[in-house]
This record gives C-alpha cells, sequence and structure tokens, in this order.
C-alpha cells in the first residue's frame, strides 16, 4: 500500500538502511551504467505485491520493450512506499545513483532545482496530447510541464452492508452529522466493531486529513501560495478531532496506517472507510463474501466533494545523454497497449484519453471515473508542498492524543513556509 514519510525519530536509522540498500541491490553505488546511454536506471514504488504485482507488471513492460529495443537495457529497482522517499534522498546525493527515471508523487522540488527534464523532451508528441488536460495541469509549472501522470485515484466511502443492516442505519450518511450517526450505532453493536476507520498514522495521513478540509470548503493552496493555515481547513481538522472524541473509530486512529484500517474492512470489523479503487480488488481477492456498497464522501453540508491523487512518472536529465532512451522507453510505456494493462492490473483510474477509451467496461475505472468531476487535488505543482506533506504525515495524528488541531496546522504551515 502507498506509503510517504517516516516520523522523525526513526529517519536517521532509515537514511543508513537506505543508503546501505543502495549499495547492494538496484543501480548505483559500483553499477558503471550511470552514463551509458543506453542503460535506463528506473526506480520505482510497489502499490501491489504478487504474481501479479508491480514488479511483474514493470518486468513485463521492460521485457516487451527490449524485445523490440534490444540496445537498450533498462534496470529496474522496486521499493516500498515506506521506504522509497528516504532512498531517493540518499540516491540524489550523487548523480551516479541518480535514477533516470523515478515514480512518486511529488515533482515540483527536482523541477524547481532544474533536475528534470520538460515532459515534452521525455515522451512523443502524441504520448503528450493523450494526457487529460487536468492532469498535465497538475503537472506543470508556470506553463512548462515536468512531470507525467501515471494513473489516478479518488476516495469515495465504502460501507458494510450487514453491519448497517444490524445498526438499524437505512442509508449511508451524507453530511458529518450523519456520518458520526451511523458510526455511534455500528460502535454500539460491540464485538470489537468500529464505526469509522480514520487512519492518521504516518502512512498517509494528508489523504485522510485533506478529505475532511476539502469537506469543509478548505484547499491547500492558493494560486502560488500553500494556505494550510485557514479556517476551513481547522474546521475540517477539528472534526476529526471530533469523531475520535465521540469514540466511534477504530482504536488509536493516531497510530493507525491506512492498510490496517483496509484490512479490518475487509475483515468485517469497521463499518465505514473511506477506500480507493484497489480496495475493490482486495475485497474481491481476500474476501468476496463482503457485503458492501460504495457511496459519495460525507461532507460538511452534503455537497459533493472527494481527494484526487495522481502519482507521476520524472525523468533526471543528469548530462543529458540518455534522452533519446528514456523517450523510447516512456513513449513505449503509455502506447494503449501496455498502459492499459499496467493500469487495469494496478486497479487505477488511467489518466490518458486513450486508456480510459481502452478501458471503458473496467469495473473499477467504470466506478471511480464518476468520483473525476468532484476530485481536489494536492498541490503537486508547488516546491513547497513536499515539506508540508511529510510534516503532515508526522504531525497529524497527534490530535488523537490530544494535540490542539490549530497548533497543528501552524506547524504544518510553517514547514511550508
Amino acid at each position: 500500500m502507498k506509503i510517504s514519510l517516516h516520523r522523525v525519530l526513526t529517519g536517521v536509522a532509515m537514511l543508513t538502511a537506505a543508503a546501505l540498500t543502495t549499495a547492494s541491490c538496484g543501480f548505483g553505488g559500483d553499477d558503471d551504467s550511470s552514463n551509458d546511454p543506453n542503460v535506463i536506471n528506473l526506480l520505482v514504488p510497489s502499490y501491489s505485491d504478487g504474481a501479479n504485482g508491480t514488479k511483474a507488471l514493470w518486468d513485463g513492460i521492460i521485457a516487451d520493450f527490449q524485445q523490440a529495443n534490444s540496445d537498450i537495457t533498462v534496470k529496474l529497482q522496486v521499493e516500498s512506499w515506506d521506504t522509497i522517499n528516504d532512498v531517493v534522498r540518499t540516491k540524489l546525493q550523487s548523480e551516479s545513483t541518480t535514477p533516470d527515471i523515478l515514480n512518486i508523487d511529488a515533482y515540483a522540488e527536482f523541477a524547481g532545482d532544474g533536475q528534470l527534464y520538460p515532459a515534452e523532451d521525455i515522451v512523443s508528441a502524441e504520448v503528450l496530447a493523450d494526457i487529460q488536460p487536468s492532469f498535465a495541469e497538475n503537472a506543470s509549472i508556470d506553463g512548462t510541464q515536468w512531470a507525467l501522470p501515471l494513473f489516478a485515484s479518488t476516495r469515495t466511502l465504502f460501507y458494510n452492508t450487514e453491519l448497517f443492516e444490524r445498526a438499524g442505519v437505512a442509508a449511508p450518511p451524507k453530511t458529518w452529522t450523519e456520518l458520526t450517526d451511523a458510526a455511534r450505532k455500528i460502535q454500539a453493536l460491540g464485538d470489537g466493531i468500529s464505526g469509522y476507520g480514520l487512519p492518521l498514522g504516518s502512512e498517509e495521513a494528508q489523504a485522510e486529513t485533506s478529505i475532511w478540509t476539502f469537506g469543509a470548503g478548505g484547499s491547500w493552496s492558493d494560486g502560488d501560495t500553500l494556505t494550510i493555515d485557514t479556517p476551513a481547513n481547522l474546521e475540517g481538522v477539528r472534526a476529526m478531532r471530533a469523531i475520535i472524541d465521540a469514540g466511534v473509530t477504530q482504536p488509536n486512529p493516531g497510530a493507525t496506517d491506512r492498510a490496517d484500517v483496509i484490512n479490518a474492512f475487509i475483515q468485517g470489523k469497521i463499518g465505514m472507510i473511506e477506500g480507493l479503487p484497489p480496495t475493490i480488488g482486495q475485497i474481491a481477492e481476500k474476501n468476496p463474501s463482503l457485503k458492501y456498497a460504495t457511496a459519495p464522501t460525507p461532507t460538511k453540508t452534503g455537497a459533493p466533494v472527494t481527494l484526487g491523487v495522481a502519482d507521476h512518472l520524472m525523468a533526471f536529465k543528469k548530462d543529458g545523454g540518455k534522452q533519446a532512451a528514456i523517450e523510447k522507453f516512456l513513449s513505449f510505456f503509455y502506447a494503449p497497449a501496455s498502459y492499459a494493462k499496467f493500469v487495469s492490473n494496478e486497479n487505477f483510474i488511467p489518466i490518458t484519453v486513450s486508456g480510459a477509451e481502452a478501458l471503458a467496461d473496467d469495473p473499477v475505472a467504470e466506478a471511480f471515473s464518476a468520483t473525476l468531476p468532484t476530485a481536489e487535488f494536492y498541490p503537486s505543482n508547488n516546491p513547497k508542498w513536499a515539506a508540508a506533506q511529510g510534516t503532515m504525515q508526522q504531525q497529524m495524528g497527534t490530535i488523537a492524543q490530544g494535540a490542539d488541531p490549530a497548533e497543528v496546522l501552524r506547524k504544518i504551515q510553517q514547514a511550508a513556509s
């Protein structure tokens, strides 16, 4: 599952571990391929495991590409979302270990430092034209596109229909008041069942927080300025604190990661969670008999809004010698046959027009594509967002231990200054 930065207390140890990992596997260190124009070093996170997981998908694409381009070698390194940000920081300390192509979420800091190729230099004109405009805009700074959206994810409410029936909840909640009321009734069932899953651990606290701040009418940016400490955002964070104080979430929400909440929902131990496209596949794999349905995310007023996320591919230009090989590989990846297979197997939403057409009958894409019109995104094109996001992951869970929501938002705003 997707995870980002770790807490500060473990940072030093993890950087050391990341350095050891760099020297022992993947590319870099004593590897002499860093300057070879026909060797591409590709660093990606793992979105899924198993025989058909992320590594297997990339291995298949690379094999197909190299069969058609025998003069180019692609070296793959796959890291968990739990470690990839630390691995990236370590690798970028030297040009010889810097990846040629990287897949993570934030790109703006690298673009601001002049490290990346413009998108127009690393894929064909046909691929650029195929990317849906809103995603291209989110990958651009001052009119220049610096990254390639990989795929999209939105969030929607997943609810256990069997628990709803047992608790006497007639319909999925539309407002926070209805959400708390439904969660209270489900919590009262006992037997270790929680009403609502609230993951504010360091895995992805910024996602759950965004769902609530957006639901209050807030946002994280205004033009080029990050707007963290605002009245609307504070109202959203206070609403999270209120549902914690109501005692209707899983135990210790401030230290619970998203993966744990999703697994508990799949096991029938949580009544409601905010799920994402891969959740459908996980339920089908782990507990196909689970009785559940989906509904729009509850908000303060009931007006629909949700979180949208788009991870990115980016290419580091270094001495510029690998541009031709990178363009061949990325253009191959975004061709409909390769790209649609990748997105479908990872259970996300395609960001290309041709990919959407190819997956028109895919149940995940069909269900979640409808949420895109109400989705709001992280300000990934702001170079300071990475620092804000990291601090949010470290600090937001403290509201479950009594921290003042206003003070937490002030800390995050300071980190983004």
